[in-house]
């Protein structure tokens, strides 16, 4: 297996992908309630009520490989193979695989915890930045909604590093 990095050459690479996901989001009717960009993969938590996962991910990663290929002059298969998914058959589960995915760059030892990771989705939904457009509010209505689910959440997260985060409630303006 490769591993080919998919996103090294600085900003620019994670903010086209972010841009083509808002993108997706829109055209597929998609409901993203996480996501975390590394440098060689890149994880989403999310609804497809359309039943379009499939069609989605093709286009999305057709088209980020075919602006990345245009970019650095180079031909050929950016990701290595189909992309994998799971039903997640209970809101625990999802919640579960929200943390997994907010501590993917602190399990990888680039960041000491994941609201320091710009690249994913756990700063905006525990209120430290504003919410992108494209990231459903989802997770924290599941938690319960209101003020409090941004810290249930840093709390749930925090707990599986063993360093429960702030008490106070995070809320970006």
């Amino acid at each position: 297996m490769e591993k080919r990095p998919i996103f090294d050459r600085g900003p620019s690479d994670r903010e086209q992908f972010l841009a083509l996901l808002a993108y997706v989001v829109r055209r597929f009717g998609w409901q993203v309630h996480a996501y975390c960009l590394m440098g060689n993969h890149f994880h989403l938590v999310l609804d497809t009520p359309g039943a379009n996962l499939s069609d989605g991910m093709r286009y999305l990663k057709g088209e980020y490989a075919q602006w990345l290929n245009a970019v650095i002059g180079r031909e050929g298969a950016l990701f290595e193979r189909r992309f994998w998914s799971r039903i997640a058959l209970s809101e625990a589960y999802v919640i579960e695989l929200a943390r997994y995915v907010a501590l993917n760059p602190v399990r990888a030892g680039l960041v000491r915890s994941p609201d320091e990771w710009m690249w994913s989705s756990y700063a905006a939904t525990i209120g430290l930045e504003a919410r992108p457009a494209f990231l459903s509010a989802g997770l924290l209505d599941v938690l319960g909604g209101g003020r409090s689910a941004h810290v249930r959440y840093a709390q749930f997260v925090g707990e599986a590093i063993g360093r429960p985060l702030s008490d106070e409630p995070y809320l970006a303006q």
